[in-house]
């Protein structure tokens, strides 16, 4: 079977997350440009050799890393195999490992930067992926989450799930900005606290 015939048929089993980064919607695209180049912003000018994404979907947060000169070992985590498979077709230049965010498998303190970004309103216990994420840090965890209510409004506006009144089917966890913080300061050290529209992103040491 040709190599562009089987590409092509693994991106037909497209998941939420690549549908939203192959978005050709300008505003998406824009929004998604703007939340990477925040992310960017927050860490450059720290000294991170190595990366992990845990919830890596198909790669793209690491990629975005790899682009802008940031890290030198990666490793993305995801507990989805279809995401897994996609990833390493589409960013195939990292490193990735099928696993839960509650346990890891990955050693204590390795990481220089764990990353999770669009994962905690997923979740049932996200206090206890945070547990995991501080765990496997050496020193930094990036954590970002829809920032409500605006997400689920500016969903709304542009005609998305309006049946839920632009919830995500897939949210079961909802921050605005108190509750955010209120959870991630439980077990980490927050340094940065910024806004990238309908995201919200934390900086944190452990």
């Amino acid at each position: 079977m040709p190599e562009t015939f089987k590409f092509k048929k693994i991106v037909q089993m497209k998941t939420s997350n690549l549908a939203k980064y192959q978005s050709k919607n300008p505003v998406q695209r824009a929004l998604i440009s703007r939340f990477q180049k925040k992310v960017i912003s927050l860490i450059k000018n720290k000294d991170l050799k190595t990366v992990t994404d845990v919830g890596c979907g198909e790669g793209f947060g690491l990629k975005n890393l790899s682009n802008n000169n940031i890290g030198k070992r990666y490793l993305g985590l995801d507990s989805s195999k279809t995401s897994l498979r996609l990833a390493r077709k589409i960013n195939p230049e990292f490193e990735y490992t099928l696993g839960s965010i509650y346990d890891t498998k990955l050693k204590n303190g390795y990481y220089d930067i764990v990353m999770c970004t669009e994962v905690l309103e997923h979740l049932e216990d996200p206090e206890a992926a945070i547990v995991e994420l501080r765990r496997i840090s050496k020193k930094y965890v990036l954590i970002s989450v829809p920032f409500e209510p605006w997400f689920r409004i500016m969903n709304f506006l542009r005609g998305k799930y309006l049946n839920t009144w632009g919830n995500h089917p897939e949210h079961i966890n909802w921050w605005g900005k108190k509750g955010f913080k209120k959870l991630v300061s439980k077990h980490l050290k927050i340094r940065h606290y910024t806004i990238s529209l309908p995201w919200q992103i934390v900086l944190c040491e452990i």
